[in-house]
């Protein structure tokens, strides 16, 4: 088992608050990314996670102990640094025995977990090295396995793959994830990579300024976005936002901007300031004569083609619409030339609509205007 539960979690640094009132589950068996830009609290969590700092206030179970005051030592829990934070003096093999060692384990039974678990992440050939003879993938590996073998309630890791380069990163985020998998242990993993929160995470932390921005799963996260930084964070190129007026118009819920015009649903809201969000591979350009003047439903952006970027595989368009930037992403068999007049437009169902004033997501409710997501 290694189920925990944070409770108004926070911690505070003489007169900054770094975690502010954090709530959230981590499921026995997940892999819980703690996900948000430097300083948003999210390596201070871990590490009260990790009983490496003690909480200003709030509580921390696991499975359902109260470990708040406990030390580190007697959390069962295992944590990877982004150092690796290995001992240059010891082979490969005592680095791996040193948790089982410092516990009186048989010395039997220490060999043979070793060698389970070196064989688990492909470094049986490595064990009798020292580090300083081994390539930062297979250091990274050797701090995994040490963390492995003591078989802990869950595993803390703090940016383990930043040291990497990006074709190991990718390999090794692979196997993680992979080992994840076999093992169905609780992984609680820090990072502020959206790729890696994407590809590993069974549920997403976001954090931002401290506080708990969305929590979820990664699709939940990309495809419903709780705020205007939850948006604007995930996604590269990010999500397109536009500031823009929330009104009625012949029956139907529109967002008006200059440049842009989108029709969302039937209805009648008050007039309201908001943001209009809208992703990338959402939007579809067109040449002016073969697009309609208005939406009947979604969004029309009318703009000018600033610059193509060739990623290989596709192309990121970017227009001026009105006085924001707009990306687009599109096949590189369309061409357009810099300095075109485009449309660019988007289904009503791909849009995202925001409160300007709280930054929260709307959502629709018959009957009513529209709700901000608390």
């Amino acid at each position: 088992m290694g189920r925990l539960v944070l409770k108004q979690l926070s911690r505070s640094f003489k007169n900054v608050t770094a975690v502010n009132n954090i709530s959230l589950t981590v499921d026995d068996g997940d892999f819980l990314v703690l996900l948000g830009p430097s300083g948003c609290g999210k390596t201070t969590l871990l590490r009260m996670i990790a009983g490496l700092l003690e909480p200003t206030s709030g509580s921390l179970e696991l499975d359902g102990l109260d470990i708040t005051n406990a030390p580190s030592k007697k959390r069962d829990l295992a944590m990877v640094f982004q150092s690796y934070a290995l001992y240059p003096h010891l082979s490969v093999a005592k680095n791996l025995a040193f948790p089982l060692s410092v516990r009186k384990t048989d010395k039997q039974l220490v060999k043979e977990r070793v060698q389970q678990v070196a064989e688990m992440v492909e470094i049986g050939h490595l064990l009798d090295r020292k580090p300083k003879e081994l390539s930062g993938g297979q250091r990274q590996r050797v701090a995994v396995a040490r963390a492995l073998v003591r078989e802990p309630k869950a595993f803390l890791m703090d940016e383990p793959l930043s040291n990497l380069d990006a074709k190991l990163r990718t390999a090794t985020r692979q196997e993680l994830a992979g080992l994840h998998r076999r093992l169905g242990a609780t992984f609680i993993y820090v990072t502020h990579d959206q790729v890696e929160a994407m590809t590993m995470a069974t549920k997403i932390a976001l954090l931002n300024g401290g506080q708990l921005e969305q929590l979820g799963t990664p699709e939940e996260l990309y495809d419903k976005p709780a705020s205007v930084f939850a948006a604007g964070f995930l996604g590269s190129p990010a999500t397109n936002l536009i500031d823009a007026e929330l009104s009625t118009s012949n029956g139907m819920v529109t967002v008006m901007a200059p440049s842009v015009e989108a029709v969302l649903w039937p209805g009648e809201t008050p007039r309201r300031d908001a943001v209009l969000g809208i992703r990338p591979e959402h939007l579809s350009i067109h040449a002016p004569s073969s697009a309609a003047a208005a939406p009947n439903s979604g969004a029309a952006l009318r703009g000018v083609v600033e610059l193509s970027e060739n990623l290989g595989s596709e192309q990121i368009i970017y227009c001026r619409v009105g006085e924001n930037r707009v990306a687009v992403r599109a096949s590189r068999s369309e061409r357009w030339i810099d300095g075109s007049a485009v449309v660019l437009s988007a289904d009503a169902g791909c849009l995202h609509l925001f409160d300007k004033a709280s930054g929260r997501r709307l959502e629709w409710q018959p009957a009513s205007v529209p709700a901000p997501v608390a």
